[in-house]
């Protein structure tokens, strides 16, 4: 049995009298590719940024690898960490937004080695050849020394797939990586999605790829209206949904 990676535990977030998250529970095991699938306003890309304390819940649990998300806990109480403590955290957290968030005045490898140097404390010989690697990993190697008004958006995304695996995270969030593309680029990141769902890499994926959460996930959540809807093999879910809900959606995106 794998250990589990990540634990949702009855999450609650709420923005002003908007309730988002509704109690959420889940598990994602260790070297699961485990995808988010709902409609838009569902409260998947805000569970995502709960992951990494990029919001913080206002009740539940969240863990990492076993470690508290943003909090400890001391006398039975919890104590949300400091800015350098979440921080330090983070570090083990790889996250692709929808937008690539590049650094517009660095190139694909200046952006890829600068967490690294900076927050790792790397030599930058030894950084550059990593960043190089990783860039010819998600086959940008010809493209290091361009700049992001250079690139297409698809080559942008796998710049930040690069510069998110640099700090060598233990987990991968995706938010909607593809849904900013063109059609025809959206397949170049896929790929290298699944290339690294290939080596073993815990990933949670917010997408509405259904094609790559049937091929490539281990594991489907249906979210809508901020609850868990449905849950299973993503082949199950999808291809036998159970709850209206779920039926509904997928009717109109299949």
């Amino acid at each position: 049995m794998t250990t589990a990676m990540v634990t949702a535990e009855n999450v609650h977030k709420s923005f002003g009298h908007v309730e988002v998250l509704k109690g959420i529970d889940l598990e994602v095991r260790t070297g699961q590719v485990f995808c988010l699938l709902g409609p838009s306003g569902s409260g998947k890309s805000t569970l995502l940024r709960c992951i990494n304390h990029l919001e913080r819940i206002d009740a539940g649990r969240l863990s990492v690898d076993g470690q508290l998300v943003g909090y400890q806990e001391r006398a039975g109480k919890l104590y949300e960490l400091n800015e350098n403590q979440v921080a330090d955290q983070r570090r083990d957290i790889g996250m692709v937004f929808q937008r690539f968030n590049l650094f517009a005045h660095m190139t694909a490898l200046q952006n890829v080695m600068l967490a690294p140097v900076d927050v790792l404390r790397e030599q930058k010989k030894d950084s550059r050849e990593r960043a190089m690697q990783l860039l010819e990993r998600v086959g940008l190697a010809d493209q290091a020394h361009k700049f992001p008004s250079q690139l297409s958006g698809g080559q942008q995304q796998r710049v930040a797939i690069a510069r998110a695996l640099a700090m060598k995270p233990k987990l991968m969030l995706f938010d909607e990586p593809t849904s900013a593309l063109d059609p025809e680029l959206v397949g170049e990141v896929l790929d290298v999605m699944r290339d690294l769902a290939d080596s073993g890499m815990t990933m949670i994926v917010v997408t509405h790829e259904v094609g790559f959460a049937r091929e490539v996930g281990d594991h489907l959540v249906f979210m809508d209206a901020g609850v868990v809807v449905e849950q299973g093999a993503p082949r199950d879910v999808l291809g036998n949904p159970q709850h209206r809900r779920t039926q509904a959606f997928l009717s109109k995106v299949l």
